[in-house]
Parts: structure tokens; sequence; C-alpha cells
């Protein structure tokens, strides 16, 4: 038999929830209200795309090339790629045509759809470095000025599904003869130590998560709940937990219009009651609030203050596994009636019940926060290889971890330190790379995640850092600089920090200055600000880092301590290459990059 695929899954909230909203989006750039379908009309929709995949000639065991940002488009496609056993590949839209072209062709596929006219830019060099393709779909444009160019409209490949004879028992059967073992998408790993490679994930592989989540049950999710989908589709944590969990449970998706409408988005137009992203944006929301805080006067203020301290009290030792005392309980319940309920309100728009956050470590002061005005914020951790790994439990939350071990998931720690997991959400293994496959799957199926860590005894995850990223000193020391870094970017002046000196005598820190903060606090100074190597290279400016360094890892031990550093005059960003999609920051490309910075501190 062939198995429980993603579409069967969809299938199932269809015939259990038929009437409740699927997903909620706004049909034009311009539009003020949301638009809605019902998980009903949801599927008649992608039925009808399905038709059209057919009418292409598009079957089982192809590959679909999405290249859009998260929309309805997106779902339509990835149900009806799975309903005919399609492979999904996602490619971030945010990356340059030549590393788009690059996933394409590596896996093959035989149709793209992209969104805008900026993702247009890119398909002639896309098409030109992939031979396989064969349709260029867009989901906006004129359609004899497309066919001109050899691309074909949305529209008119839904128009072509509706002209389809194929009957809906006919596509039932097809749907059946998709093998829940076989791939369902590709996941390119972001690429931070190379090029991206393939992780080809099953459906059964993809089904752990959301299966997961329902049975044990990690928490509590119905009909009613609003997700906002921000987190790119093509990035792990937002596909099985933002995407195919939603659909499984019967909740409403609804899309996010991007970075600037985010703010409004929770607090006001969507009022999600459940959300992913990676700790970037949980410190935005956390710095708004606290610049906000400090502008505000008088009683109101001291009233924040103090509630915010009870708040945080009780998360420390809620996070330690104790149960708060009555007179901390009794505490809590005043600071929640004062002020607490109101900034959940202000923060995240009231509503917001479960936030999920991955991608990277959390910081411990903003999980502290978030826990202590009353979010659950869950901490999780997972890789595109494996799937989700472990997560915080609501109410059971231990700031600075990752949480459980998730159902049908094994974890053990090597003798050296790196986390090994197998399971049902291990990837089949990378595509065209047998090698790279077998370096990262042993012989007893063990994935090795490339992560150091530490399992404790009632089952707590905690990453300590990336196993390639350790430092070496000439010393034969050896520094994990991840936690360093998290470290100095608790300095309100420091956005990035990445640490080097393998092979060199001490630590060196190349520094991302957060931009904002410095120019104000230069203003301040009454020191110029016109022109920012020549403020970088100020002594004042000197002074200030070395100061916040010194202030902000004052616990090191004398090997780990940074004897020298340099500031970068310009931020890091996806398109200049040093961050990957999800934000990370990619080690190899700033060390090649800013390779005359580091040798001048090597010196």
């Amino acid at each position: 038999m062939p198995g429980r695929t993603l579409y069967h899954m969809f299938q199932e909230t269809v015939q259990k929830h038929s009437t409740a909203r699927a997903v909620g989006f706004k049909p034009t750039k311009t539009a003020t209200e949301y638009t809605y379908l019902t998980y009903s009309e949801l599927d008649t929709r992608v039925r009808e795309l399905a038709r059209g995949f057919l009418a292409l000639g598009l079957k089982r065991g192809d590959t679909l090339a999405l290249v859009m940002d998260n929309r309805l488009e997106w779902t339509m496609s990835d149900l009806a790629a799975q309903l005919l056993g399609i492979v999904l590949v996602s490619p971030y839209s945010t990356l340059p045509a030549n590393q788009i072209a690059y996933i394409v062709r590596d896996s093959g596929a035989k149709a793209l759809i992209f969104s805008d006219a900026k993702q247009k830019a890119k398909m002639g060099t896309v098409k030109e470095e992939c031979p396989d393709l064969q349709y260029l779909i867009a989901l906006e444009g004129e359609p004899e000025h497309l066919e001109h160019e050899g691309m074909l409209l949305f529209s008119t490949l839904i128009e072509q599904g509706k002209a389809h004879s194929i009957s809906d028992a006919e596509l039932d059967v097809l749907s059946k003869e998709v093998d829940a073992d076989a791939i369902a998408t590709l996941i390119y790993t972001s690429g931070t130590t190379g090029d991206p490679k393939g992780a080809m994930l099953s459906h059964a592989n993809v089904l752990q998560l959301p299966d997961s989540v329902v049975e044990e049950p990690v928490a509590e999710l119905h009909p009613g709940d609003v997700f906002l989908s921000f987190l790119p589709l093509s990035h792990i944590t937002e596909r099985v937990g933002g995407h195919y969990l939603p659909l499984r449970v019967g909740a409403c998706i609804i899309y996010s219009q991007g970075l600037a409408s985010l703010g409004d988005e929770i607090t006001k137009t969507v009022r999600p009651t459940c959300m992913l992203c990676v700790p970037r944006l949980f410190e935005n929301m956390y710095e708004k609030f606290h610049d906000a805080l400090a502008k505000s006067e008088g009683r109101k203020k001291q009233i924040a203050e103090w509630a915010i301290g009870v708040g945080l009290k009780a998360a420390e030792v809620r996070s330690a596994g104790k149960s708060p005392g009555l007179l901390l309980v009794l505490q809590y319940a005043i600071a929640d009636k004062l002020a607490l309920s109101k900034i959940r309100t202000a923060v995240t728009g009231g509503n917001l019940r479960f936030v999920v956050s991955g991608g990277a470590p959390l910081d411990h002061k903003i999980a502290a926060f978030f826990l202590g005005i009353g979010i659950q914020i869950l901490e999780g951790y997972g890789l595109s290889e494996a799937n989700i790994i472990a997560i915080n439990r609501p109410g059971r939350q231990r700031i600075g971890t990752v949480g459980n071990i998730m159902p049908h998931c094994e974890v053990k720690i090597a003798d050296d330190g790196e986390i090994l997991m197998r399971g049902q959400g291990k990837m089949l293994g990378y595509l065209h790379k047998p090698d790279s496959t077998a370096e990262a799957i042993d012989t007893q199926g063990w994935f090795h995640t490339g992560d150091i860590g530490e399992l404790s005894a009632d089952n707590y995850l905690k990453i300590t850092d990336r196993k390639k990223d350790l430092i070496i000193l000439t010393n034969g020391k050896k520094v994990a600089p991840q936690p360093i870094e998290a470290e100095l970017k608790q300095s309100p002046y420091i956005g990035e920090a990445v640490l080097f000196g393998d092979k060199q005598s001490t630590v060196m820190a190349l520094l991302v200055p957060a931009f904002d903060k410095l120019l104000a606090w230069a203003k301040l100074q009454e020191l110029p600000t016109n022109d920012i190597p020549a403020l970088l290279a100020d002594t004042a400016v000197q002074k200030l880092y070395r100061a916040e360094i010194e202030r902000t890892t004052p616990h090191l031990a004398d090997y780990e301590k940074i004897k020298r550093f340099k500031i970068v005059a310009k931020p890091f960003g996806i398109e200049s290459g040093e961050l990957t999609p999800t934000l990370k920051v990619k080690r190899k490309f700033v060390a090649e990059k800013y390779a005359e910075l580091i040798a001048a501190m090597a010196r």
C-alpha cells in the first residue's frame, strides 16, 4: 500500500472541516481587506491546478520549482504537486539569478512558477542555465507578451486545467498511486559552507512534525487558530510548522505582506494566534517595546517595569523546573491585570498564544521577556535534512535549550559532542550527492547534524556550537564562537559579530555596528556622522566597542577573550552575500570577503 501522503493529509482535513477558513490573502497589492477560502474551496482550486499541470504534460516524479513569496498560489501549487506526486522545490525568492539557476538545474525542474517583475528579471539567466526547464509560468503579466517570451500566465494554466477532461475520480486514483516514501520535496541547505545541497524529503519525512504535534499533543491547536505566514516557505520550519501543521489541524493561514507590514499584521490587521519566525523578529519586537518604555514617564512606567520584573522572575522560576510560590503567583496576577495584559496587546496583538522561534539561537533575555509577559514562546531545533528534532513544550520551557526531543525521533550525543539523530523525519539523502549522503548518514542510520550539543537527563537538548565552526588556536585550545557571538550581540551597538582565530594565538572579532544606535550615540558625542569609515576609525568609537566587548563577555576564559577586532562599514545583507535567506551569517563568505581586514588583525 502506498501509504498516507501530504495530499491525503490535506484531504482528511477537507472532509472534517470543509467550511472552515483555510487561507486568507489580499487579492491585489492595493487591497485593504482579506479574502478567505474555505478548505473545500481551496481543494477545488488545487484540483483545477493539478489538471493544468497534467495538461502541460507534468507527471509523477517530475520536479516543479516555485520562486515567490508566501502566498495563495504557493499553497495551491504545492498541494497540486503533492496530489500528482510531482516533486516540489522552492528556492528563496531573495536569491540572485545564478543561485536560483543552480538549484533549478540541480533539481532537474521541468516547470517553474514565478511571481512578479522582480523575479521575471532573473528568468533569462535561469532559462539559459537550466536545459531541463521546459515551462516558465508567471503569476502576473499580459498573456500576449508572456507568450512572445515563451512564458505562460498562471491564470491561463488554470483555465487549461478547467478544460481538461480528467474527472475528480481519476484525480483520486492518481493521488493514491503516490507513495508516501517517495520524494515530496527538495529543500536546499542554506549554503553557509559552500554550494547548497538538496535534501530529499519524502511525504512520510515531512508528516512527522504535523502528526507529532497533534498526536502528543505538543500544543493544543484547532480550526479557530490563525497562523500568520511570514517566515519563507522555502525554510523547513515554516514548511512543516506554518504550512502543513495548520493544514493538518484545520486552522487558517494568512499570508504576510512582508516585513514592512508585519508589525501592523501582528498587532492590528491579522492578530494571529500562532506564528513561526527567526529570533531577529523577536529581537526587533523586544527592542521597539523597550525603546517606547524608555520614553514613557511617571507611574505608568514604574508599574510597567515592576510588572515586567515580576514576569521575568516567574519565567526564570518555571524555566528552572520549579513552581512559583504563592507570593509570586499573587504578584503575577496583579502584574498581569495592571500591565502585562496591556503589554501583550501592544507587542503581539493580544491573540497570540504560541510563537515558535527557530533557525538560530534565541537570546536568553528575549525568551524570558516573552515568557514573562505571558506569551508561550517555544524555541525549537530543526534542519532541512532532519525536520524538527526538538521543541520546548508550552508551560515546560527551559530557557537556553531547544526543548524536548520530538516523537518518532532519536537523539544521541557522539563522543566529540556532535548531535546525531535518526527517525521518521530524517531525509532520504542529498540529491545527486552519494558521497555527501554517506558522510552525513552513517552505517547505523544516524544523521550527523554538525551541531555540538548536550542532552540533559530529563531530555532537554541544548545547542552549544557548530562542529565545523570551532576555532582551534595555536596553543591547542578550542573556542566555540557562536555563544560568544550571541553575547556580543546583546550590546545595543553590535548588529553582527563573527569570530575568527583558527591557527592564531588569540581570538579576533569582525563587528558590524547597529548603525542606528551608533549614529544616535555619535550625535550625542558631537562626532561627525557623514563619513562612516572615518567615524568607525575615531578613537572614541574604538573605545566604545572595546568597552562593549568587555562588558558583554566578562566571564570568558583568558584564551577565549577577544584581543583584536575590526568594525565593518556596511551592514551584512542577503543580496550582498553575507547572510543566508534565514539571516544566518555565511562564515566562509565573510572570511573571503573581508580577508584583508581579518589578515590585518592577524598581523
